[in-house]
């Protein structure tokens, strides 16, 4: 899967979402939950802030470690996905523990 095929899928996804990527990685998809309905969205809406948020904002180095696991990725198109994922959910921790 492309990035563009990641984005589209991003933009539609529901249950198929679940279905992808729960199995894959059940920890980030039960942390996507809960960062989820921290924020008052589902799973696939969070997913896609996600992938905004990465797309806007996310460093250069940051770019270039996705680049590479979605290169050695089975799933590449999962690897990116969860990628952009992770990077949010570390970056909304690390915006809540500077506000403290």
């Amino acid at each position: 899967m492309m990035l563009g095929e990641v984005l589209t899928a991003a933009r539609k996804s529901g249950n198929g979402m679940e279905d992808w990527l729960a199995p894959a990685e059940p920890e980030i998809w039960a942390a996507l939950g809960k960062a989820a309905e921290a924020e008052g969205m589902d799973h696939a809406g969070y997913a896609r802030l996600a992938v905004v948020d990465f797309s806007n904002r996310a460093p250069e180095e940051d770019w270039a470690t996705m680049m590479s696991r979605i290169r050695d990725a089975q799933d590449p198109g999962q690897a990116c996905l969860l990628s952009m994922i992770t990077w949010r959910l570390a970056n909304v921790n690390k915006k809540c523990d500077h506000n403290h």
